[in-house]
């Protein structure tokens, strides 16, 4: 998973392989894709008029932007090892907090990168006010964190175990 300090990013050797990858697939045959698509677009004719060259401009667009996300990313990035599941929450790992002690008022995230967002399980980025706020405690412990309008919030850590995709 990651954790990032300053402007370097923490990878597993499996989470660098999968972003390698994307960046590889869209820096070869997705542009040769959209190259083809802009090329058949800009055949038919009139280009203010034409929806389909606009919108594979726009799709051209948004590749580049990922592209040069990936890129900085991987620049910036160190290889490590996943979190030892030793019970103390840390970037990588699937948490379960109670909050103000109720254990019937759960939430369970994955406190990683965005890059890891999924469907599957809410992500919290460690750099968050609650993401900073567990890092470091230990199932069973208290943490507080700031809320956005400056009061505070305590959580109790129910569960910290590395996320397994």
């Amino acid at each position: 998973m990651t954790q990032t300090s300053e402007n370097v990013t923490w990878l597993t050797q499996e989470a660098y392989n999968k972003l390698r990858d994307e960046l590889e697939y869209l820096t070869g045959p997705a542009r040769t894709e959209i190259a083809a698509k802009i090329a058949a677009a800009r055949e038919e004719g009139d280009l203010r008029e034409n929806g389909g060259y606009h919108a594979a401009k726009e799709e051209q667009g948004k590749q580049e932007l990922r592209v040069r996300q990936l890129t900085q990313l991987l620049e910036n990035a160190k290889v490590g090892e996943a979190p030892a599941a030793d019970g103390a929450v840390a970037p990588g790992m699937v948490v379960t907090i109670a909050f103000d002690g109720d254990e019937d008022d759960t939430l369970t995230f994955l406190l990683a990168s965005r890059e890891y967002a999924s469907a599957d399980i809410e992500t919290y980025s460690p750099q968050s006010p609650l993401g900073t706020g567990v890092i470091g405690h230990k199932v069973g412990e208290d943490a507080e964190y700031e809320l956005p309008n400056g009061k505070k919030a305590s959580v109790k850590i129910l569960k910290a175990e590395p996320y397994t995709a």
